[in-house]
Order: structure tokens, then C-alpha cells, then sequence
């Protein structure tokens, strides 16, 4: 019997979690692995990759190659994104965001770790902690990542040897109390030979934790660990204005998704920015009536009083409100190629909401792979600052860590539509 078939039948609700490492750690091997030995490889697929592995005179098959397309892209030169990965186990849903993890795809490393619960930081066994996972680390915490994972890989290449493990482990310990990373964990592993990803295998003995697939699985699921407050930023008004239909015709409900806590038929709802008092007469989805709706519950809501509300208003519970902001403190990454210009005007989108905004002052901008401090008047592509933004109107936010739907925020350039920076409010 697999290990597979060992896991409770229960369903662990959805994982999004995050890859990092250098080219030669083996992120691919170990996605590749992962997708393997859970059985989640169609059929063609995996023959394709086995007439490939052979071509190139291999005995076993490469399963690096069922990530090949980022590869290509790296050979080609052209601008590497993220990639993302899908797969099941049966007791939970996976999506795994590939990223890459030079310093000059920054942006791309941040984009993907934003939405992600866990951060699976790889290791090379032969050399230890670099440059590159301090800048990986840095990176997930940053971005609010709750749990990291560090997983010294390629252990088969020092004869499995405990000793070079636990010196990574103590070494990577050190640097992480500087960061003030709490939860982390570390496992040994080959991803090239499958020890610890799924099954345990028999050369690893003295290593007595969960295997890399029983750890994903025990992870606790976005918005569960601690009680959140409610938000329901608006998206859109629902009017059907259907005479045929009399029940219709006075229908007014409120359309978007709730991003964190939740709500239910009777609730007091304060709505923002007018500060008007109502509670909530129906929860609806595709139609049909709820009782109540949780974090990530795309609904209407309808509710007892008549109030003018648009997209870009939020909706909160009336003891939960959150702080009006005209001025924000933020620590922002610069995606553009045209760097940011404090002269500039730009549009702040928070949640649905839009707002003019200027760069009041940038304090630093961060090195992110010695984390000193630099003073700079402006930034490029890929920079970290921590700057404050004046806004024209109020945003009704929560510091990203308590909250990272409410919390963070883009920037877009008024002149082209396009997203210049994201950011994260302290």
C-alpha cells in the first residue's frame, strides 16, 4: 500500500502554495516528482516524457521535464512568468505557483507568493544555505506567507548523511530569528529517487518527521487560523428591472465576494464610505438563499434598507469597521520598466475601490539580498521600498497582516491602464 492511500478520507479544503529555489536546486524534479507519485500524470504525458527521457539516454525518467515549458522560456531569453500547476490528492486541491527565483524576476516572485499559504523553499544538500534562499525567504515573509517550509533536497548526493542536514538546518535557524520567521520546518529529500515526497523510502531512516506530501496536507487552509473580520467590498449592483417578473421589480442586490470572516441573514452591515446602518435580509448565490456566506463565497446580498451603494463601496459588519485612510505607510514593488516618478499622479486600487494617489516620500529602498537600507529618490523594476502614499479620497484597509485581500493594494498608470506597482499596507 502507497502512503497516498494512507491519508484520511476527509476533504482538507484548498492548498496554493510556492516553489522557490535556484535553477539547479531541482524545483522541477521535485514538481515533477510530486505530480508522479500522486498519480496526477495523464496517461500521454507521462509517455511522452518516458520516448524524451529515453532519446536523451537516460534509464529512468526525467520528470523534470513535466515542467519543461519554463525551461523553454529560459533558453529562449524571453520574460519568464509565473507558472502555475494543478493536481489532487483526493482529500485536497493543489495549486502549485512555479516561481522563478532570480533577482531580476523579483516582480514575478511576488505576484505568486501573494496569494500563497505556504512557500516550499528548496535547498541544494551540497551547498547549504546561499545568497538566493536568504532573498527567497526574505521574500515570502514579506509577502505574508504563514508557513515555510525548507526542504534541503538532493540528499542522495551526500550519501544521506544527517550532519549536512542539521548544519543547514542551524544555519538557515540563525539567519531566520533575524527575520523573525516563526513558522518553519525543514524535511531532507531526493526528489530525483522520490525519498520523503510521497513515500518515505528506506535510506532517509533516521529522519523520523512527515514526508513532503503529509506535511501539505496537514497545512492549515487560507482563513482558518484565526478569527477575521468581515469585508465585502462591492462589485457590482444587481437591477434586473424585469416588469414581467413582479418579484423583480424592487430587486436591488449587492454583487462581489467576501474576502475574509463572514455574515449572515440578520447581521448589522455598515457601508463604506457613507457610513449608512442596515442589516442583511438575503444571501444569495446563483439565486438560491443562504443562511450565511464564508471568506472566498462569491454572493449577493441583499439588504432590509434602502441605501445608495456602488462598486468600490465596502460592506462590513457594524462592530468590525476598519480604518479610513487618506495617507498610507507601504512597503511597495515596482513592476514596471519605467520607473516610478514622484512628480506622477497614479490610481491606487484597493479592493474595488479606485483612488488618485502620489508618492509622498519613499524612506528606503530595501536590498534583497544583503536587506540593508539604501536611500533613493526613485525606483526601478523589481525594487522593494517602504514609502508613504497620499490618496485624494479614503481607502478602508487593515494592516496586511492581519488582513491580505484588505491590506494590499496595485498602483496603475493613469496614461496606459497598466499595473506599475503592488503593494502591501504596514
Amino acid at each position: 500500500m502507497s502512503a497516498l492511500e494512507n491519508l484520511p478520507d476527509t476533504d482538507h479544503g484548498l492548498l496554493r502554495f510556492l516553489t522557490c529555489g535556484s535553477v539547479d536546486d531541482g524545483k522541477s524534479t521535485l514538481i515533477g516528482r510530486l505530480l508522479f507519485d500522486t498519480k496526477t500524470i495523464l496517461a500521454d504525458t507521462l509517455h511522452a516524457i518516458e520516448k524524451t527521457s529515453a532519446k536523451r539516454g537516460m534509464t529512468a525518467v526525467d520528470l523534470s521535464l513535466l515542467t519543461d515549458g519554463l525551461q523553454a522560456e529560459r533558453e529562449q531569453g524571453i520574460t519568464i512568468d509565473v507558472a502555475y500547476r494543478y493536481f489532487s490528492t483526493g482529500t485536497r486541491k493543489y495549486i502549485i505557483a512555479d516561481a522563478p527565483g532570480h533577482e531580476q524576476y523579483t516582480r514575478n516572485m511576488v505576484t505568486a507568493a501573494s496569494t500563497a499559504n505556504l512557500a516550499i523553499i528548496l535547498v541544494d544538500a551540497r551547498k547549504g544555505v546561499l545568497t538566493q534562499t536568504r532573498r527567497h525567504s526574505y521574500l515570502a515573509s514579506l509577502v505574508g506567507i504563514p508557513h515555510l517550509l525548507v526542504a534541503v533536497n538532493k540528499m542522495d548526493l551526500v550519501d544521506y548523511d544527517e550532519a549536512v542536514f542539521e548544519r543547514i538546518k542551524a544555519d538557515y535557524l540563525a539567519f531566520g530569528a533575524k527575520l523573525g520567521i516563526k513558522d518553519v520546518r525543514f524535511i531532507p529529500l531526493s526528489a530525483l529517487n522520490g525519498d520523503m515526497i510521497v513515500d518515505r523510502g528506506e535510506r532517509l531512516s533516521w529522519y523520523d518527521g512527515p514526508t513532503l506530501l503529509e506535511i501539505l496536507e496537514a497545512v492549515p487552509a487560507a482563513h482558518t487560523e484565526q478569527a477575521e473580520n468581515f469585508r465585502f467590498p462591492v462589485q457590482f449592483v444587481c437591477r434586473p428591472h424585469d416588469s414581467a417578473n413582479p418579484e423583480l421589480h424592487d430587486y436591488r442586490g449587492f454583487m462581489g465576494r467576501v474576502e475574509s470572516g463572514e455574515i449572515a441573514i440578520g447581521d448589522a452591515v455598515t457601508v463604506l464610505p457613507s457610513g449608512r446602518i442596515s442589516s442583511v435580509r438575503d444571501i444569495q448565490i446563483g439565486g438560491v438563499s443562504q443562511l450565511r456566506a464564508i471568506h472566498e463565497q462569491s454572493v449577493t446580498l441583499l439588504l432590509a434598507d434602502e441605501i445608495d451603494i456602488s462598486r468600490g463601496d465596502m460592506i462590513v459588519k457594524s462592530a468590525e469597521q476598519p480604518q479610513a485612510l487618506k495617507e498610507i505607510d507601504a512597503t511597495v514593488c515596482w513592476l514596471s520598466e519605467t520607473p516610478m516618478s514622484p512628480a506622477r499622479t497614479y490610481l491606487l486600487r484597493h479592493t474595488t475601490r479606485e483612488v488618485k494617489a502620489k508618492i509622498a516620500k519613499i524612506d528606503y529602498r530595501l536590498d534583497v539580498n544583503t536587506l540593508e537600507h539604501e536611500p533613493v529618490t526613485t525606483l526601478a523594476m523589481n525594487d522593494i521600498a517602504n514609502l508613504t502614499l497620499k490618496l485624494a479620497q479614503p481607502v478602508f484597509a487593515d494592516p496586511y497582516t492581519d488582513n491580505r485581500a484588505t491590506g494590499a493594494f496595485i498602483v496603475i498608470d493613469e496614461s496606459t491602464n497598466n499595473t506599475v506597482g503592488a503593494g502591501m499596507i504596514r
